[in-house]
């Protein structure tokens, strides 16, 4: 096993010759500069060579592991080094400050090297060292104030564009009341900015756009996204009058998004669900939703000449319960207990159509227990977390019991 620290040169260079607590920058020549941004480029390709090499050499997870989070400690730390030396930089030595921004440039692409391809061996749920985030936050702000640039400018959704963006912007500013960022999402970030600087969302040579077959793949779990999408399908759906014409365009689209390909163990948020399960699921009820409306609907849909007074009206349940939850909520809590067969029904759309009837809220007399079945797919995490709330409630009322 070679014991030799690769990063040496990169190591003295950072530390010791750019750093203005050591040397004296005035007296550094410009052959100097130059000799050192040359070398840097064959350093970068060389030290990622080196490094991919010496994993492979390995033989135990154990040493591979240790090996790849010392140099990723330690390339962190010369990041931090070099993005303060940079900061002392003279504006006037124009040379020099290029020199320092090739530093970090190698220093960076280095680390996302090791993210990428040896993710795995990497403590992902820890923390990003702040002035990392700092420095990480400062390139991808350029970056994603391109790609807006670019999406402004294509024809794509404007719901998917601004659930996208807002994610990427809510990374360079995040909520002094959220988690702090860890090292996955920062990766899922690069990832996906990445992803976005390659693709052209104009291209229409599939039923998904560019867009939404990258946010498939890589498993954008987020309801937002969730809602648009299948809220996208559902206007597209239903502007055709004819159930038989519904369901073969549903099932067309059903059909095409069972071929989209997903990459494995990717998720932005890995303690949700994922987000092909989550669609393969809503797809489903809707399916059924729809075979049980053309065997069983009592008015035709077909009929287009029959006259509001030929169709039976339904009676007003007087006597219905009133729930003080919203129908999203509602709806998180009966979609819950029907997984988790507190309430068993011949289908979940069943347990819907049940039970919502008989409710009213605050702000609605008449639910539709259709609507209320497919928002259940879409939640939004305040619902969720007023929802759960409750639950802690209830559990509460029952242990004073």
């Amino acid at each position: 096993m070679c014991r030799r620290y690769l990063l040496e040169w990169l190591d003295s260079l950072i530390t010791v010759s750019l750093n203005p607590r050591k040397t004296n920058l005035a007296i550094i020549t410009e052959q100097q500069i130059e000799a050192a941004t040359i070398k840097i480029a064959g350093e970068r390709d060389k030290l990622q060579s080196l490094l991919k090499n010496h994993v492979f050499g390995l033989t135990e997870e154990k040493q591979i592991e240790l090996f790849i989070k010392q140099y990723h400690s330690a390339l962190i730390i010369l990041l931090d080094q070099a993005s303060q030396n940079h900061e002392s930089m003279p504006n006037k030595r124009t040379t020099l400050r290029h020199l320092s921004s090739e530093v970090i440039n190698c220093l960076d692409e280095l680390l996302f090297c090791i993210e990428s391809r040896f993710s795995t061996y990497l403590p992902l749920d820890e923390r990003v060292p702040l002035t990392y985030l700092s420095i990480i936050q400062k390139e991808l702000k350029q970056r994603i104030k391109k790609l807006e640039t670019k999406l402004s400018s294509q024809t794509i959704d404007h719901r998917v564009k601004v659930v996208v963006l807002s994610y990427l912007n809510s990374f360079l500013r995040p909520d002094k009341k959220s988690s702090p960022i860890t090292f996955h999402e920062m990766s899922y970030v690069k990832e996906l900015l990445y992803e976005l600087e390659l693709i052209e969302c104009d291209v229409k040579s599939h039923m998904y756009s560019p867009l939404d077959r990258l946010l498939i793949y890589l498993n954008f779990n987020s309801s937002e996204y969730m809602n648009c999408f299948t809220q996208s399908i559902a206007d597209k759906i239903n502007a055709y009058e004819n159930l038989a014409e519904r369901m073969d365009y549903l099932l067309f689209h059903f059909k095409e998004f069972n071929q989209l390909h997903r990459k494995a163990e990717t998720a932005l948020h890995p303690q949700q669900n994922d987000l092909k399960q989550e669609l393969t699921n809503w797809f489903t009820q809707e399916v059924f939703y729809l075979e049980k409306k053309l065997h069983f609907s009592i008015v035709p849909f077909q009929d287009k000449t029959a006259s509001p007074k030929e169709v039976m009206p339904v009676k007003k349940d007087k006597s219905k319960v009133l729930c003080v939850l919203s129908t999203d909520q509602a709806g998180i809590i009966l979609r819950a207990a029907d997984e988790l067969k507190i309430l068993i029904a011949r289908s979940l759309n069943e347990v819907f159509k049940t039970i919502v009837p008989h409710l009213s809220t605050p702000y609605k007399e008449e639910l539709s227990y259709d609507s209320m079945r497919s928002k259940s797919y879409a939640a939004e995490e305040r619902d969720k977390e007023i929802a759960i709330e409750t639950l802690e409630k209830i559990i509460e009322k029952i242990r004073s019991y």
